[in-house]
């Protein structure tokens, strides 16, 4: 097992997109969180400042959608990125495809809605192109070729640098590219959210799509900070997740109590650098999208260069998982609608 620890200095890992001219970082920000709403709230002055340090730290990708807040995450990371030259360090990843209603979201990938929501995402993001366009969801009340198409529109005319989708499974994504590219797949994965091993993962890494992987640390499960008595309140999603509920969550703080062992007497590192890490390590052509809500957050970035996990420590990992999770759920309570109730 290799117990390599960090080298002297850190230098974030980088990325190319093949088919792209782009190249980022492989940590980016995602701000899901940002946008408030499901995170309980959020203050647009403070918002700023995890991403003003994230860029100061060398990442080169934020991640955001309209959803976020019904348009707050997009305003405020355009707000953010137009102080101080930034946006000309950094790329920006949106998405479009959903649409809302007395503050409920609900899928809508026909062209008429991405065709507004792209130059809707344009204004708030206070930019002239998207360097990442990805479709959030599949919407199953509109044929793909129909999506696809508008995305292919919306890259020939400059407006988006690449394309995306996000939850798309193998077929849904082969399906579009029958029509348009697909640079991008952003999935749900973290070592407790792991079905994309099975199908998305390998189609990607076959196909060379690079992919985006949201969630790593678990809505926050493997940031090392929670106990028995963390509560959740307001409109917080974590108290609709099965995760977070009687009996799962002592199996998940248990997992986490054993990792964060494992990181400290195999590497002098915590959980939340061996959740990081161990998303890096699992396919060279992946990134990770990492959520902060506080500059302090994004502190332990640092502790990720010099050292990799190897494939004995990998084993050690699944071990510990199989002895502590016995009851595993996952990600799908967070699914929208596809469409609302009449």
């Amino acid at each position: 097992m290799d117990t390599q620890t960090a080298t002297v200095g850190f230098e974030i890992e980088h990325l190319d997109i093949p088919g792209t001219s782009l190249e980022v970082s492989r940590i980016a920000l995602g701000s899901w969180a940002t946008g408030g709403r499901v995170w309980g709230g959020s203050d647009a002055a403070e918002a700023i400042l995890p991403i003003h340090a994230a860029v100061d730290r060398g990442i080169t990708l934020i991640d955001t959608a309209p959803v976020y807040g019904f348009g707050r995450s997009e305003e405020i990371v355009g707000q953010a990125l137009a102080e101080g030259g930034r946006r000309k360090r950094v790329l920006i990843a949106t998405k479009v495809g959903l649409d809302w209603k007395d503050g409920r979201p609900f899928r809508n990938a026909s062209r008429a809605r991405i065709q507004k929501e792209v130059e809707d995402s344009l204004r708030r993001l206070r930019t002239d192109v998207i360097d990442f366009y990805q479709v959030h969801w599949p919407d199953p009340n509109v044929p793909i070729e129909e999506t696809a198409l508008a995305m292919a529109d919306l890259h020939r005319a400059g407006k988006i640098r690449s394309i995306g989708v996000s939850n798309f499974s193998p077929g849904q994504i082969e399906a579009f590219r029958k029509v348009a590219p697909v640079h991008t797949v952003q999935p749900p994965y973290n070592l407790f959210e792991r079905a994309i091993e099975r199908d998305v993962l390998p189609y990607c890494h076959d196909r060379n799509i690079v992919t985006l992987a949201y969630g790593p640390l678990c809505r926050g499960l493997l940031s090392g900070r929670m106990t028995a008595q963390t509560r959740f309140t307001g409109d917080d999603l974590r108290k609709n997740d099965p995760k977070f509920q009687a009996p799962r969550f002592a199996q998940y703080l248990r997992a986490v109590e054993r990792l964060d062992r494992f990181a400290q007497e195999n590497y002098a590192r915590r959980v939340i650098h061996l959740a990081l890490r161990w998303i890096l390590d699992r396919q060279d052509s992946t990134l990770a999208l990492w959520g902060a809500r506080r500059p302090d957050q994004l502190a332990p970035i640092v502790g990720l260069s010099g050292w990799r996990i190897d494939s004995s420590a990998m084993a050690e990992i699944d071990r510990i998982l199989a002895e502590t999770i016995v009851d595993a759920v996952g990600p799908e309570f967070m699914a929208p609608p596809e469409q609302l109730a009449a």
